[in-house]
């Protein structure tokens, strides 16, 4: 049967986030290994988390999660090969600009 409408749910995840001068990054991994497609989205809740140079943080809070309809899905994966396209038209030279 093909889903027309969305569908939600809650979940507890991790947020992890490092700000060094390694790493500039946040993860979110979600409870129970929940699988994210195309057209997917994941809300996670709670104030936002700051995060000074030097620093690690590690913090638990719940998500929802929001899957795409079957024709949303679709439509997700058939623009994306546009969109994927148009890295191909980026060149890089060692040349310097004018």
């Amino acid at each position: 049967m093909i889903a027309l409408r969305r569908t939600c749910f809650d979940t507890p995840c991790t947020v992890e986030l490092e700000h060094s001068d390694e790493f500039l990054c946040a993860h979110v991994a979600l409870a129970g290994d929940v699988a994210i497609g195309p057209g997917d989205r994941v809300r996670v809740h709670g104030a936002p988390i700051s995060v000074g140079f030097g620093e690690r943080r590690v913090v638990e809070r719940i998500a929802t999660v929001e899957r795409a309809s079957t024709v949303e899905r679709w439509w997700t994966k058939f623009a994306g090969h546009f969109e994927m396209a148009e890295l191909y038209e980026v060149s890089f030279s060692d040349r310097k600009m004018p």
